[in-house]
């Protein structure tokens, strides 16, 4: 139950043990088409140009930002947590002008802070997160997206804890480029990494000044392979490959609406399980991720201490806060398999325990109360 990598459903396990066959067998060409096909359905696009990437979800960021920055070209990054940092480190490194506009941790940008930004900078290139694992936070994209399309710029959008946990809409919403990761909420072992590009994007991407400063992720060359042409560029993680294709069938089984609303109903009863004792969120008020909750250790409780005694006496595992947040914040994700009501209902009980013994102060058996509550409004 931490930031990631999130509980791996048993159907995806048992995938990852089918036998490894050639990366040019036909058996999983069709697979790699059917997972295609099931990306698109996720990340609601019809772009022809979606993969996966081979590599955890940092391949497919550097992936997006290697193709679509060209050395010279003035970049825009909004920053609101690590992941943010880390677009503009890599912006620079393919060679980009790079501009931050920057808010507080757990906080979103307006939109028209982005908009000031863009007749300011006129940067070619906008990269924004849409849900900042580090903060929790969870960034309205649609009216970025089409502030950043009406001053002529392309926009890579980071949906690593997004995909599958709160709606993604690549076509909708006319985003160039996006990248996500496998081990959040499609919870599958980490390894691959989700992309998608635009017809405009791929068109830049084909009239590029210069190469691609990365042979093993120039989508011109990995597009080859994912394409018709079946051209060999590496070989694959085959049984990766498996795992991600059976994960994607347990999300379009269940249904992105169906899903979306699990994770929103878990969110909402470990929220006010927390309330409950005492525990707010570190996140901007109304902008919480239902799948990744940042909330605020309580003054006298040891981080480090509650985290190892969750693990080692209850088999729980949360995560801690990053950067500004260290030793001030848990991460608590309900990601996926993980979003279930058994592990909030748990969770709460332990930390009832734990706090109770570091001599927080609160009325016992609230958080369940609580909780229970929003499971029984809700059904």
């Amino acid at each position: 139950m931490g930031p990631g990598p999130s509980d791996v459903h048993p159907r995806v396990l048992a995938a990852l043990a089918r036998p490894t066959v050639g990366h040019l067998d036909p058996y999983y060409l069709r697979v790699m088409d059917e997972l295609q096909s099931m990306l698109r359905e996720v990340f609601r696009t019809k772009n022809r140009m979606t993969m996966a990437i081979s590599g955890t979800g940092s391949a497919g960021q550097e992936a997006t930002v290697l193709n679509l920055v060209e050395p010279g070209e003035r970049v825009l990054v909004c920053v609101n947590g690590v992941f943010g940092v880390r677009l503009a480190d890599m912006a620079e490194r393919a060679g980009g002008e790079v501009t931050k506009i920057e808010r507080p941790w757990g906080e979103v940008f307006p939109v028209a802070e982005v908009k000031e930004a863009l007749a300011r900078l006129k940067p070619k290139v906008v990269a924004l997160v849409m849900a900042e694992t580090s903060t929790g936070a969870s960034q309205p994209v649609e009216e970025i997206a089409a502030a950043v399309r009406d001053a002529g710029a392309m926009l890579i959008l980071d949906t690593v804890t997004a995909l599958g946990g709160i709606p993604v809409e690549i076509d909708k919403w006319q985003v160039d480029a996006v990248y996500s990761g496998t081990q959040k909420c499609l919870s599958c072992p980490p390894g691959l990494a989700p992309v998608s590009f635009s017809d405009r994007a791929v068109e830049k991407i084909l009239k590029r000044r210069e190469k691609v400063r990365s042979w093993y992720l120039d989508i011109s060359l990995i597009a080859n392979y994912w394409g018709s042409d079946r051209v060999y560029h590496h070989t694959a993680p085959i049984n990766m490959t498996y795992a991600l294709h059976e994960a994607l069938r347990l999300v379009l089984e269940e249904g992105l609406d169906a899903c979306f609303a699990r994770h929103r109903k878990n969110h909402a009863a470990l929220k006010a399980g927390l309330a409950a004792i005492g525990i707010p969120y570190a996140t901007q008020a109304g902008y919480e991720l239902p799948q990744l909750n940042a909330v605020r250790i309580p003054a006298g409780v040891e981080d480090a201490a509650v985290r190892t005694a969750l693990l080692e006496r209850f088999g729980i595992e949360i995560g801690a806060g990053l950067g500004v947040f260290k030793g001030k914040v848990w991460r608590i994700g309900l990601m996926g398999y993980a979003s279930r009501q058994t592990n909030v209902l748990v969770l709460l009980a332990a930390l009832e325990q734990l706090l109770a013994e570091h001599g927080h102060k609160f009325e016992r058996g609230a958080a369940i109360a609580a909780a229970n509550e929003i499971y029984a409004a809700q059904g």
